[in-house]
């Protein structure tokens, strides 16, 4: 973020708070002038970075690098931006720190003007502005009301609120996942032995909330059909919380026609009671029997009714011929590529934080990866998913 010499820096403070707010690291440069309006030490507290202002720092020599800066950021927002530094940026000229890391910025540039009504409508400056726009710059424009000139007009540093907005608008928009629906399953499943006793497994249902919380960051609408868990619902996503394996397999059938893609992550049970007792079972005699029957398979199940413009994926966890049986179980359930974990690796499984995975596709292609967070599988999972998924539908 760029912040110029205007009486606007004021808002700046709001701005780099909302920012942070929202999820986004902020790095600051200053002019000079700025700092005679906002201070440095505001702004550094509420970006949780130091601020810059000059190529290097007198005091030890450290020299704040213009093209480092201009590689690292996905986004350059300059706001306030004055007619001068707006006259600069428009014709290359790079005499201060703020202007130079502008023209080595690989990253899109965003640009909130804010000045003196006739000083906005001035030929020269909205020459400058159609030349930055011309140049490729995203130019948000500024407001109407009363200016610090006391004027009423055209010339305000558009509102923080709206300007983060502006930029939410435009990084979903750009995001690989915008415009798709993907459906998610998490957790284990309960099987009612009685109303207090259950089947069930030791599934946490972490690897299935980190994909779809990668998901959702790269811009998919997320329905993740949760057993249970006591794990937050991620920001944006929407859960449909089910118990049971016939709870689960009719919410995934509602909403899968609608998807582009299902990762199947859950750990469904395989078998159910029977005949699960209305009322609490007491203790008698030396043995209990329960009869147990199969659930539906809900990866099968949408296997069959698969579009050919939808994505299916599916998860094995193995105990022996790992391969071997995920290969199998791709082929049965028309599964488009499968996630293998074994419990026989260390740091995979249940109720850890970290996987370690194998992809096998549809070609035979096994492709290994290292033992990573959980969080980090799912940026492999989806990314491998970015590769198979139809982009035109």
């Amino acid at each position: 973020m760029g912040i110029t010499g205007s009486i606007a820096a004021y808002k700046a403070a709001i701005l780099v708070r909302l920012l942070v707010k929202n999820g986004a690291e902020v790095k600051i440069i200053m002019t000079p002038l700025a700092k005679e309006f906002i201070t440095p030490l505001t702004l550094a507290t509420l970006a949780k970075n130091p601020i810059l202002v000059d190529f290097f720092d007198p005091t030890n020599g450290n020299w704040n690098s213009h093209v480092d800066l201009g590689l690292w950021a996905d986004a350059y927002l300059i706001a306030p931006a004055t007619a001068n530094t707006m006259g600069k940026m428009a014709n290359g000229i790079a005499d201060n720190l703020l202007l130079t890391s502008y023209l080595s910025a690989r990253c899109p540039v965003f640009v909130a003007p804010a000045m003196d009504l006739d000083m906005y409508q001035h030929p020269a400056n909205q020459k400058n502005i159609e030349t930055l726009r011309a140049y490729g710059n995203y130019v948000i424009e500024p407001a109407i009301g009363e200016l610090a000139s006391g004027l009423e007009g055209k010339g305000r540093m558009e509102e923080p609120e709206h300007i983060v907005e502006y930029l939410i608008r435009y990084f979903e928009a750009s995001k690989p996942l915008n415009g798709k629906k993907i459906l998610v399953t998490a957790g284990p499943t309960y099987e009612a032995i009685d109303p207090v006793r259950f089947i069930g497994n030791y599934s946490s249902g972490k690897m299935g909330y980190a994909l779809a919380a990668e998901l959702q960051n790269r811009g998919a609408e997320v329905f993740l059909v949760s057993g249970p868990t006591h794990l937050n619902t991620p920001q944006g996503v929407t859960r449909i919380s089910v118990t049971s394996a016939q709870e689960m397999n009719e919410a995934c059938l509602a909403v899968f026609s609608q998807c582009d893609a299902a990762i199947m992550a859950a750990a469904v049970a395989d078998f159910t009671p029977a005949n699960p007792a209305q009322q609490k079972i007491k203790r008698a005699g030396d043995q209990l029997s329960i009869q147990l029957q199969p659930t539906s398979d809900i990866a099968a199940g949408l296997g069959a009714i698969k579009k050919s413009h939808q994505r299916l994926i599916g998860f094995a966890l193995e105990t022996n011929n790992e391969r071997e049986n995920a290969l199998l179980k791709m082929q049965k359930k028309n599964l488009d590529f499968i996630v293998l974990n074994s419990l026989n690796d260390a740091g995979a499984g249940f109720n850890v934080d970290t996987n370690k995975i194998s992809i096998l596709d549809k070609s035979n292609k096994i492709t290994d990866f290292e033992l990573k967070s959980k969080e980090a599988v799912a940026v492999d999972i989806v990314d491998y998913l970015l590769y198979i998924l139809p982009q035109n539908v």
